[in-house]
């Protein structure tokens, strides 16, 4: 779902400042999926940024603090949704980008420790909720295009179709431990394809 932290060919405005930022978030990242918020030292993120801790004392104060600002900076360089001209073609790359998110061996193990901390941090908490926002709210577009080409029902509901989307497909990776796959990917996306075909998502009290 996230491109991360630092992209080649990604233009990043910003002096000496934001190249702080970013390298102080990298080493967060980093720190994170190695060890889990719960092991988070701003000391030990300061080391691996290659700057001084006051910095980072200064500027975040908190490791949900500096989680909180991790996660917003992940929702700003996501990929954006993509446009393929149907509803099951969108739904589709949507759920393989959150597999492919999820098995990637650092930004999965980054999105587990998020998520474990937002379980008892409410900063934590509120910045990944602020971040699947922004991510639904990016690809609800795919489902307003599919409602104008008459594909969907009018009355479905954007957001509750993408939500359902990647849901099966984190039930998997939290509670079960299933393997992820495009295979799972593309059952998942066919499922909620059908569903708000069916009118299943519809929201205006229609629903035949």
């Amino acid at each position: 779902m996230t491109r991360g932290t630092s992209t080649p060919g990604t233009v990043r405005p910003g002096g000496r400042t934001a190249r702080v930022r970013d390298a102080v978030l990298a080493a967060a990242g980093d720190a994170l999926a190695e060890s889990g918020f719960g092991a988070l030292d701003l000391a030990d993120v300061a080391r691996r940024a290659g700057c001084g801790k006051t910095t980072v004392y200064r500027r975040w104060g908190t490791t949900s603090a500096l989680a909180a600002d991790l996660l917003r900076d992940m929702a700003d360089q996501s990929v954006p949704r993509s446009d393929h001209g149907s509803l099951a073609a969108d739904l589709r790359a949507n759920a393989r980008l959150v597999v492919s998110t999820l098995t990637d061996a650092r930004q999965g193990a980054l999105f587990t420790a998020l998520i474990a901390a937002a379980a008892g941090n409410a900063a934590a908490a509120e910045a990944l909720h602020g971040f699947y926002r922004r991510r639904i709210d990016e690809w609800a577009g795919c489902v307003v295009a599919a409602i104008d080409r008459g594909e969907v029902p009018a009355g479905t509901d954007p957001h509750e179709v993408i939500a359902a989307v990647s849901a099966p497909l984190y039930y998997r990776l939290l509670n079960t431990g299933q393997p992820l796959s495009e295979a799972v990917a593309d059952r998942a996306a066919a499922a909620v394809t059908a569903a708000a075909i069916a009118g299943a998502y519809r929201t205006d009290g229609e629903r035949g």
